[in-house]
């Protein structure tokens, strides 16, 4: 399988398919139809046929989908069936908070370390995990196998320790800070730029046209 034909939006939904199963798996559900998937995802089961068909489609007509198997087979497309040691970049409230999440641990993402600038925080521990100084970064990562890095930094800083972080052999990037970094560093290196902002601007896009579609019906 060449990994490039798939289409991004393809991607996109693979852990929107992943997090649905595991809440089948959660309910004790052994097997489903697209047709029944597509209800509760709101996706078209012609869509979710496409999609995993990409992949080597998984299901059996007249069967459907076995929950367990398929829900372990995009776990390992998305390589989620080994560890991935990450730090966090930014031990502010964004920062803490990434931290404590503890869903990340069971999806494979282990944090291993904070960075921060403050040394008022310096050896302070959030869910067990040390929050070292920035200038400690470069040996850290030479110390660790560190596969990917969140940053929760002001864009001001965010491209000068992105440029440390490749330097230092880091090639995945969690970018939350408010620039696209993927366009400052290696195509090599992996970027996942996230723009909370625009997601709620999404949102109030969306709540805006409910308000005008439910005015118009009140005006008939």
């Amino acid at each position: 399988m060449d990994e490039k034909l798939i289409s991004k939006a393809v991607i996109r939904r693979l852990p929107r398919y992943y997090r649905y199963l595991g809440e089948l798996l959660d309910d004790g559900v052994e097997r489903i139809s697209s047709g029944e998937l597509s209800k509760r995802m709101k996706v078209t089961a012609s869509q979710i046929r496409q999609d995993l068909n990409n992949f080597g489609g998984f299901g059996q007509q007249g069967y459907g989908y076995n929950v367990r198997y398929l829900y372990n087979e995009i776990g390992k497309i998305l390589g989620l069936n080994r560890t991935h040691d990450m730090i966090i970049i930014g031990a502010g409230n964004l920062g803490q908070a990434l931290a404590n999440y503890r869903s990340f641990d069971s999806s494979g993402f282990k944090t291993v370390a904070l960075f921060d600038v403050n040394p008022d925080i310096k050896g302070k521990k959030i869910r067990g995990i040390e929050i070292h100084m920035i200038d400690e970064l470069p040996e850290f990562i030479k110390d660790n196998h560190v596969e990917i890095a969140a940053l929760t930094l002001p864009k001001s800083e965010a491209v000068h320790v992105a440029e440390i972080l490749v330097e230092n052999g880091v090639r995945a990037i969690w970018n939350f800070a408010h620039t696209d970094l993927n366009l400052l560093l290696p195509e090599d290196v992996v970027v996942e730029n996230v723009h909370l902002s625009e997601s709620l601007m999404r949102l109030s896009y969306n709540l805006t046209t409910k308000e005008i579609e439910n005015s118009e019906k009140d005006d008939k």
